[in-house]
């Protein structure tokens, strides 16, 4: 691994931890020339993963897209960053495990309405509101009657 300080190509690690319950491994090293230390992640490479929209455009899937959505979701409830963080991971997680190659956005949309559920239902709302396109008040209305019902 080359130092990003003096691109020496030789360095040590000092430290190694699990993250992302077990899903990537964070590494501190230390360059043998010039002494600092910085941070890498090691991550099995899955493979990859095409997400077919609505439209029938496709895309490769990106974990990002998810904390974008889900932060947008949670804007000003007691949702913490880790929270969204663990969403996007165990929705990762879940689609890996599939096996399959290409997933449906209105999947992904559906998990992550799952997630959202147990966590805010406000966020909840929001999200349902965006990827369930509500046209009208009754749309909201109906949404959180059956949140009412669920619980």
């Amino acid at each position: 691994m080359k130092c990003p300080y003096c691109n020496f190509e030789d360095t040590k690690v000092v430290d190694s931890r699990p993250v992302e319950e077990g899903l990537a491994t964070r590494r501190r090293r230390e360059c043998t020339k010039c002494k600092k230390r910085f941070t890498t992640f090691e991550k099995i490479e899955n493979s990859l993963l095409v997400v077919v929209k609505k439209d029938g455009t496709r895309e490769s899937f990106d974990k990002n897209k998810i904390i974008s959505g889900v932060l947008k979701a949670c804007q000003k409830t007691k949702v913490t960053y880790e929270d969204v963080q663990k969403i996007a991971d165990n929705i990762e997680r879940v689609l890996s495990n599939t096996m399959e190659k290409e997933i449906q956005a209105a999947d992904i949309g559906g998990l992550i309405m799952d997630e959202l559920k147990d966590i805010d239902q406000v966020a909840y709302v929001r999200f349902a509101s965006v990827y369930r396109e509500f046209k009208t008040i009754d749309t909201f209305i109906d949404e959180i009657n059956k949140l009412n019902k669920d619980r």
